[in-house]
């Protein structure tokens, strides 16, 4: 397949003036968005760099989609400043922005055919004939909807519309392309092999995206950068793996993934290194890596521990009971065990520590392996790498 050059560009509009290569092509500086007693957005810095996939996630009303629709034009910062490609674009109307975006319902013109669909923003650039069906032929065929020019929208499959939809955005040739939640409207399967279309589609083109969603799988498969809201503020920011294995706090820790929360306290901490040594109310002593930045816990802190259920060990009650130096063993009883393929997830019920919530990778073949069912006594074991200690 070949993309031609303009695709990867980022040419200049009469809005956006000359770009300047050296800028992020979203900067964020200190917005702020209130619909009348309601904020929003509050406060908001954000740098998107150039060439990258941006996920905003969040729950309902943690001000994702505003801070979309506030770069789109759609809606104007109360205070702040939002930069594109270099240049201001405060009271720049969504039109002469060099930007476009996709939405969940596709607003696919049903009197057109596909061709007709992906090149009416070209047409209303006045472009010529020849190059509109050039440039529609090519996204076409990035799109892998090359030979459905012709085909009318409601012929289409709900993955295929969804590719018009990208292919009537990425023709213009947009500096970001913004994203609201646009696989919703697909089933599960769909969405899946969707998402791993968007991220290569992404790559080839090298366009900005800017994605908004509340399914965390979904932004994990995606993203280079996931920045995480809630009540209008930023959260925490950082590739998939660093928000899942260092979350800064409960809220991230719960949003991304599923955790177990241990309420603690701290017995001594190192600030050096980052390590800290809690107790339990029930006396439960562990070591673990405290994730919050700023400043560190001291002695007598209440906190919380999360641990990963992944990172639980699930081993027959019968099993050695002395842990080994950094091992925390915790007795316990099945309360549900619910087979899901390629994994078997236990809910265990102990004194130590209140119920946990372990995974358990099933071998081929084997089922779940343990031959433990509700009520069965087993062990629940984990090291304390596997903690992470949030002061919040």
């Amino acid at each position: 397949m070949t993309v031609t050059a303009p695709l990867a560009s980022h040419p200049s509009t009469a809005a956006a003036g000359p770009v300047d290569g050296g800028h992020p092509d979203v900067e964020i500086i200190g917005v702020t968005k209130q619909f009348g007693d309601v904020t929003a957005v509050d406060r908001m810095n954000l740098s998107i760099a150039r060439g990258t996939f941006y996920s905003l996630l969040g729950p309902s009303g943690c001000g994702k989609t505003t801070t979309l629709r506030m770069i789109a034009g759609f809606e104007q910062p109360t205070a702040g400043e939002i930069v594109l490609a270099g240049r201001p674009i405060a009271g720049v109307p969504p039109y002469r922005r060099n930007v476009n975006t996709v939405f969940q319902h596709y607003a696919l013109f049903p009197h057109m055919d596909v061709a007709q669909n992906v090149g009416y923003g070209l047409r209303q650039k006045k472009v010529g004939r020849a190059e509109e069906e050039r440039r529609v032929d090519e996204t076409l065929e990035l799109v892998r909807l090359s030979g459905y020019g012709k085909r009318r929208t409601w012929e289409l499959s709900g993955g295929q519309q969804q590719r018009v939809a990208l292919a009537r955005a990425l023709v213009n040739h947009p500096t970001v392309l913004l994203l609201d939640e646009p696989l919703g409207a697909l089933d599960l399967k769909l969405r899946k092999e969707m998402q791993l279309e968007l991220k290569a589609l992404q790559r080839e083109v090298g366009i900005t995206f800017v994605y908004v969603t509340h399914d965390q799988e979904e932004a994990l498969t995606m993203s280079d950068v996931i920045v995480v809201m809630r009540d209008g503020r930023i959260q925490q920011q950082g590739d998939p793996a660093e928000l899942y294995e260092r979350p800064v706090n409960r809220f991230v820790a719960d949003f991304i993934g599923t955790s177990n929360f241990i309420k603690a306290s701290v017995i001594a901490a190192d600030a050096a290194s980052g390590k800290a040594t809690v107790r339990t109310s029930e006396g439960l002593t562990m070591g673990g890596t405290v994730t919050a930045s700023g400043k560190a816990p001291s002695a007598g802190d209440d906190v919380i521990v999360a641990v990963r259920p992944e990172r639980i060990e699930v081993v027959p009650a019968a099993t050695e009971r002395a842990a080994a130096t950094g091992w925390t063993v915790v007795p316990g009883r099945i309360q549900q065990g619910t087979y899901l393929g390629d994994q078997t997830e236990y809910r265990i019920d102990t004194d130590a520590v209140g119920e946990l919530v372990a995974r358990r990778q099933n071998a081929a073949g084997a089922g779940n392996g343990l031959g433990a069912g509700p009520g069965d006594p087993v062990l629940a074991r984990w090291h304390e790498e596997a903690n992470l200690i949030l002061v919040d």
